[in-house]
């Protein structure tokens, strides 16, 4: 304690990769309050976690917090260089981040994402066959996790597959939380952004049947994307397209193939592999500790204290998605759950806009993947397995796997 009786502000690492069990930390912090103080691993100052869900989505819907005003400091966060740029749609507020949001929802509508999937079982497809003719044992990270995001996004954005691997490594640098991975983090950032300006520059000269066209001839009313909007909101989508998913289908696999009873219920039908999917979604912590904050423009109450204007808040999706206020024993895994949104494709005005999108690639990956190997189990015990330890992200580095 210290001499005014307040408990010390804990410094929070948030580096917990076993398995898949939650962070204890995160744990320890919820126990605490829906409002807690936590210290990152860089940026110049202390912060606010907003751990239960209601506050969760009270931070994330409330223009009092400002994502925009994070950019004039350096911010608590988990990464030495910050991985967003001022310019980009994850750190816009309304109305200027409801307007380039509401032009690239038209690109993710169902009717769009249901004219995609065709594409996207064909990349599933494809690398199903490369994994069979291979035999096993054979890596499903590296036949499946890996590619199927970077392969759909990269051929929905309309990336050269030469060009392909570089945008794998550089989304691998951002990510980093090492110390000596911020001087490539920032020049990953300038690669990016230079590549995506000319990939626009190239489509707005010669538009094709790809995203980037979609996007570039998105209207409403007289309002169009600009050409640096287009450049970010593509490197978003890239970058989204190499994170999330990618764990998730690392993280759902590992499930599957070390609980026998989940995975005899992800080969009962389309719709029970799809309530499962869901299920999983909030269940697994995909990543580790926090994202992007938020700043107080003003002071606010909120879970019993009082944010000062200027303060930095986080908030934190996967305490909110294991908040028994809002799901039954939240640490159990209930397919037969009653349908209730959960928050791992974040909430309110940064919901991921690409998330029915990520959703079809689960359900064509299992979809496929369980139909192509219904003998599918793992070839090492999963004590062997070895997980991330250097990024944001909770995955396992390789997942031998035989039928």
């Amino acid at each position: 304690m210290t001499e005014t009786g307040t408990p010390p502000t804990p410094t929070c690492p948030f580096d917990f990769s076993e398995g898949l069990e939650f962070d204890p930390s995160l744990a320890e912090l919820m126990s605490r309050g829906p409002v807690t103080r936590i210290r990152l691993p860089y940026g110049d100052d202390d912060a606010w976690l907003v751990t239960d869900f209601d506050g969760v989505r009270r931070v994330t819907t409330d223009q009092r917090f400002s994502r925009a005003g994070i950019m004039e400091h350096d911010y608590p966060r988990m990464t030495p260089e910050p991985i967003v740029s001022a310019e980009s749609i994850n750190v816009l507020d309304p109305p200027h981040s409801t307007r380039l949001r509401r032009l690239a929802s038209q690109a993710f509508t169902k009717g769009h994402v249901d004219r995609m999937r065709p594409a996207v079982e064909g990349v599933v497809a494809g690398l199903l066959d490369a994994m069979a003719e291979q035999g096993p044992p054979a890596d499903l990270v590296s036949h499946l996790s890996d590619r199927l995001p970077q392969e759909t996004i990269c051929a929905l954005l309309g990336i050269a597959p030469p060009d392909r691997p570089a945008m794998q490594r550089y989304a691998h640098q951002l990510l980093s939380t090492a110390p000596e991975a911020r001087q490539a983090a920032a020049t990953a950032k300038k690669e990016l952004r230079a590549y995506f300006g000319g990939l626009v520059a190239e489509r707005r000269r010669a538009p094709g049947d790809d995203l980037i066209s979609t996007l570039a001839a998105a209207k409403e009313g007289e309002d169009v994307f600009d050409d640096q909007d287009l450049a970010i909101m593509s490197l978003t989508l890239m970058l989204s397209g190499h994170d999330t998913a990618t764990c998730q289908i690392s993280d759902i696999a590992f499930l599957l193939l070390t609980r026998p009873e989940l995975m005899e219920r992800a080969r009962g039908g389309a719709e029970s592999l799809s309530r499962l999917l869901d299920e999983l979604l909030r269940y697994i912590p995909f990543r580790k500790g926090v994202g992007i904050p938020r700043v107080a423009l003003e002071d606010v109450e909120l879970g019993g204290v009082t944010i000062r204007a200027g303060d930095f808040v986080h908030v934190s999706y996967l305490t909110a998605n294991r908040d028994p206020e809002r799901f039954a024993e939240p640490d159990v895994i209930d397919p037969d759950r009653p349908a209730t949104p959960h928050m791992t494709f974040g909430w309110g005005g940064h919901r991921c806009i690409a998330a029915p999108l990520a959703t079809a690639e689960l359900e064509a990956a299992f979809g496929g993947l369980l139909a192509r190997f219904p003998e599918l189990r793992l070839a090492v015990p999963a004590e062997d397995l070895t997980w991330d330890t250097d990024t944001i992200r909770r995955f396992p580095h390789a997942l031998p796997v035989a039928w």
